[in-house]
């Protein structure tokens, strides 16, 4: 029962800005545009996994539809 890993639901802003492959400045600009959903836990801040897989989704689609 133990054995089963669990996906995380919220990253570290560094992890979060080197899964989609931009630097800090650039992910802190997506943070306050909203793109990025941020929550606080105490005085961390974390990214939350959804918000980086919509984000991506809706850049993909702005790409296709551009084409």
């Amino acid at each position: 029962m133990g054995d089963k890993e669990v996906e995380p639901v919220t990253v570290r802003p560094k992890d979060a800005f080197a899964a989609i492959g931009v630097g800090v400045t650039k992910g802190y600009e997506l943070i306050s545009s909203g793109e990025l959903d941020v929550i606080k836990i105490g005085r961390a801040t974390r990214i939350t996994v959804a918000s980086i897989n919509a984000m991506v989704a809706r850049r993909m689609a702005e790409q296709r539809q551009a084409a």
